[in-house]
């Protein structure tokens, strides 16, 4: 028999949980206070403090070697703090791990299984050590897996055994849920039907904490977002307030037999705008950065006007959460960001 992956043979190890209702308290599902987490003399996260309130979706994000995944690993409990605290449903889920255990699921960025075993005697063998553990086809039902329950893990698509990891972090129905990249390798449908199940989730008052690369997950996903660069919290609120500030670009067609000296220098921070294109027949087209869209539209509508020409193909785009990921990691410094990434993979994190 093949030795048991390291994650299931510490259900082994572990007094059997119970299943326990919801707790209803008013005090954050998870509160991190100054944590400070060393390998050797590396710093890897550096004095990370925030709230997970019940019932929210939290999303902590960063770059490779910003640290998320090592706090992430310390809310989990498999990890003691190095310095600060640490509470998860009002426990410490390192020295309370049994406890914490019991109420929370967690989705590992990659789960352990014997691919001999068909999707349905995989989720029989971790019912057998959760006591009041919802029924097998209701949880295959709800991640879409149902109709694979008689196939062989090791014939399950790379999205597939994500839905399967999905389905072993609800199955006790956790009142606090850990999900550490949950769509990797899934197409955009099992996608979509995976944040649907997320929102399901958290509408029957979950508490989600969630970690992805996909940007856009979080954005439509989370209620509050926390931007991770070298083990620091850069920016942290709704998604709103993270954008708040950002500004936007407005985008045209330079009109034919226009100069860049003939378009208008819109207030700072716009200013001149970006020229692209131009050659070989491709269109110039001007992009401005700007703080306020609506004065900024006004401008370039009065000197359009003037000049009696039409702006055409204008495009208001407003500032994305990757923009702002984007822009955190670049201001950063390029040298020192990669020479942290080097030290953060070398001490193991990532």
């Amino acid at each position: 028999m093949p030795r048991a992956p390291e994650f299931l043979h510490s259900v082994f190890m572990r007094e059997n949980p119970t299943f326990r209702q919801k707790d209803r308290s008013t005090s954050p599902a998870v509160d991190v206070r100054e944590l400070q987490q060393f390998y050797g003399t590396y710093e890897a996260v550096r004095g990370v403090s925030f709230t997970v309130a019940r019932g929210e979706l939290f999303a902590l994000l960063g770059t490779n070697g910003a640290g998320k995944t090592t706090t992430l690993e310390v809310m989990e409990g498999y990890r003691a703090p190095g310095a600060g605290t640490v509470r998860v449903l009002g426990l410490d889920p390192y020295r309370d791990g049994p406890q914490v255990r019991r109420r929370i699921g967690v989705m590992l960025q990659e789960g352990g299984f014997f691919p001999e075993l068909t999707v349905r005697e995989t989720v029989d063998c971790w019912r057998g050590f959760i006591s009041g553990a919802r029924r097998t086809r209701e949880v295959l039902d709800q991640v879409d897996l149902a109709g694979r329950a008689g196939v062989r893990v090791g014939q399950l698509s790379g999205g597939e055994r994500r839905r399967l990891d999905l389905a072993l972090a609800v199955l006790n129905g956790p009142e606090l849920l850990f999900l550490d990249e949950p769509t990797t390798g899934m197409d955009p449908e099992a996608r979509r039907n995976t944040w649907r199940l997320v929102e399901e989730l958290r509408a029957n008052g979950t508490t989600v904490v969630l970690t992805t690369h996909y940007l856009e997950e979080a954005q439509q996903l989370a209620d509050r977002v926390a931007i991770m660069t070298r083990g620091r919290i850069a920016a942290a609120g709704t998604v709103a307030d993270v954008l708040s500030g950002r500004g936007a670009t407005i985008t045209f067609r330079v009109p034919a037999g226009l100069r860049a000296d003939d378009l208008p220098a819109l207030p700072a921070p716009g200013g001149a705008p970006a020229l692209t294109g131009g050659d070989q027949g491709v269109p110039r087209t001007a992009t401005y950065a700007v703080d306020r869209t609506g004065p900024a539209l006004a401008a370039l509508h009065r000197w359009a006007a003037g000049r009696d020409v039409e702006l055409d193909g204008i495009e208001v785009r407003t500032a994305s959460l990757e923009d702002v990921f984007l822009a955190l990691a670049e201001e950063g410094g390029t040298a020192r960001a990669e020479q942290t990434e080097q030290a953060g993979r070398k001490a193991g994190i990532r």
